[in-house]
């Protein structure tokens, strides 16, 4: 029987110097859904995030991303993430940026970096340097590095942070054509509309406590 459930979370919880972060997390995420997650600002959306993507040592539990156990820092396989600000050197044009990362596995050609680039809506062949690039700007590119290795697995913390109208509704229409292609979205937003257009399913955090309400 095939397993339909890209993401499998038992008994997550997370403690940081006595407080609770995260709080005895069940949930499972099936292919082929995008799943937005709200929550005011210190709920534990990032911290879920996080330990998703193998950046944090859960405190008690279990994570699964594509049947791969998440523990020790291991990041998952097929996945894409933007986790707070995007990190790049500044000293270097958004094509370099995107090439140094791109070593790290050697799966893509230079063409599709390009092709990622101009996606989002960025000039591929700017020599810019990304100190001088806006905040609107360095998030097309963050999103462009989610999506360049082509992922099973999108999780994306406020994808849409600092975009103009433009930009806001072609990243939404990024999202749900890779959506029609299969791929899983996990998506914590503050905007209303990205949650109401967007998402299958919507859950709250709240203490550190994931509840669906839609």
């Amino acid at each position: 029987m095939i397993n339909l459930n890209v993401i499998e979370i038992k008994n997550l919880s997370k403690d940081i110097k006595g407080t609770t972060i995260l709080n005895g997390i069940n949930i499972n995420f099936v292919k082929g859904n995008i799943y937005g997650i709200v929550g005011r600002n210190g709920s534990g959306k990032s911290m879920l995030f996080k330990a998703i993507s193998g950046l944090i040592n859960p405190s008690s539990g279990e994570i699964k991303v594509f049947d791969q156990i998440i523990k020790d820092g291991n990041f998952p396989q097929k996945t894409g993430v933007i986790i707070e600000h995007p990190g790049f050197l500044p000293q270097y044009s958004a094509f370099e940026n995107l090439k140094i990362l791109a070593s790290i596995n050697n799966k893509i050609s230079h063409a599709d970096i390009k092709k990622f680039i101009t996606l989002v809506g960025l000039d591929c062949n700017d020599k810019k340097p990304i100190k001088k690039f806006s905040l609107g700007m360095k998030q097309r590119l963050g999103i462009a590095q989610a999506l360049m290795e082509n992922p099973e697995l999108l999780i994306l913390d406020e994808p849409m942070n600092g975009l103009d109208p433009d930009g806001v509704n072609l990243i939404r229409s990024i999202l749900l054509n890779l959506k029609k292609k299969g791929v899983t979205i996990l998506l914590a937003s503050h905007n209303n509309e990205d949650i109401d257009e967007l998402c299958d399913s919507v859950y709250k955090m709240e203490n550190g406590i994931l509840t669906q309400i839609n």
